[in-house]
This record gives C-alpha cells, structure tokens and sequence, in this order.
C-alpha cells in the first residue's frame, strides 16, 4: 500500500485453465482496477484506469512479476492527478513489498 493506491495480490485458481486456453501456453495474471465514485465523475475514473493500466504495462516490461495470480489495484485519492510513471513506481514498490518481482 501507498498512499496513491493499493495493491492486493490473490493466488489465481483459473490460472492453469487459463494457460491451456492461452495460445502462447503462458500463465498470466488477472489484473482488476478499482477507483471509486468519491474520486471523480466517468471522465476521471477511466482516466485513471487508463493510466494505471499503463503504469502496471511499464512495471511488467521492466521487471518480472510472477504469473498466476489475481492482482487488484486500488486507486485512491491523490492517484487521479500522477502521471503513469509515477504510480509505475508505486506499483512496482508495492509488489516488491509483496514480494511479486521476480529478481
């Protein structure tokens, strides 16, 4: 958890279904974003899915993340008005924290 968002990570026990239907036969994470109503009105809140989908896109092009798992980032208030390289760093702080990143 930081303070712009929080990162819940949950064993996934679709993922070997998943990966038999996945045509490359890799495992790969779920990911769900959450922002709340109390963030903003549609326009803002798809904003910010918008750009913690690419923060988190960034994270897993620099580092490796373990796969199959559900992986739900929480926006909260401050994160409707970062950058995506900004909460990239907070992803990637977080999942380091929950020991995700694969070194």
């Amino acid at each position: 958890m930081t303070r712009n968002l929080a990162v819940y990570v949950l064993p996934d026990y679709m993922a070997e279904r998943l990966r038999r239907a996945h045509p490359q036969k890799i495992r790969v994470n779920r990911i769900g974003l959450t922002v709340t109503k109390k963030l903003g009105g549609a326009v803002v809140r798809n904003r910010t899915k918008r750009v913690l989908r690419e923060a988190y896109r960034q994270v897993a092009q620099e580092c490796r993340i373990k796969t199959g798992f559900l992986v739900v980032i929480a926006a909260r208030e401050h994160a409707t008005e970062m950058k995506s390289t900004a909460l990239a760093a907070d992803i990637r702080y977080a999942l380091g924290k929950l020991n995700m990143l694969v070194s």
